[in-house]
């Protein structure tokens, strides 16, 4: 036969029970705080390789800059010296060329420049008598976008430069390159189109071309 419970002996049972409940509690307490622990490591450890991989990423881009920006001095460099040795090439002959075409021209300009009235505008070569006068566009390689900014550039010619209010004006484009179906382009807009031709150049235009004044 059992003995029976006393209070004493259910005392000691929850004596017994809150021991482990304790005992349980600090065990779950320290393994929070390993674990917190653990995870402020983990953050600061992502947070230290997220500034270094920052700063590297940063130091990459400064460099790629400029990098890109050097390039981009030498590419204007050489683009302009491109374009200088076009109007070398071209000026010498332009004259003797428009004649060929009918122009009297008599005189050339290289890179006429003008500022008033807010229109700022450079014409690489200018070829002039009494009564016409033709523009010359000169690029190493002439592009479809090269020849529609000129065509705006001769729309406002006789605004930047009135003293040729009354000439009749002409436009050429000269590019030692042209891109595919660039000349046929500018030739159906009016435009006189001057290629390399053994050590001098010509213009190109057939003999039914009919030249746009402005």
């Amino acid at each position: 036969m059992s003995q029976p419970i006393t209070i004493e002996d259910i005392y000691k049972l929850f004596e017994k029970t809150n021991e482990k409940f304790e005992q349980s509690r600090q065990e779950y307490d320290r393994r929070a705080a390993e674990a917190k622990a653990e995870a402020d490591r983990r953050a600061a450890e992502y947070d230290r390789r997220a500034a270094e991989a920052k700063a590297e990423a940063d130091r990459r881009l400064a460099e790629l800059e400029k990098t890109v920006a050097n390039t981009s001095r030498a590419v204007d460099s050489l683009t302009t010296r491109w374009g200088r040795f076009v109007e070398e090439l071209v000026e010498p002959a332009v004259i003797g060329l428009f004649r060929s075409k009918g122009i009297d021209v008599k005189e050339t300009y290289s890179r006429a420049r003008v500022k008033r009235q807010g229109i700022a505008m450079e014409i690489d070569i200018l070829a002039v008598d009494e009564t016409e006068v033709v523009l010359v566009e000169c690029k190493s390689r002439l592009s479809k976008d090269d020849v529609n900014e000129f065509l705006e550039k001769l729309s406002r010619f006789k605004e930047a430069f009135p003293h040729y209010k009354n000439y009749q004006a002409y436009g050429a484009v000269a590019g030692i390159e042209i891109d595919e179906g660039v000349d046929r382009y500018a030739y159906k807009q009016g435009l006189f189109v001057i290629k390399p031709s053994g050590e001098t150049v010509e213009i190109i235009n057939d003999s039914g071309f009919e030249p746009k004044l402005w």
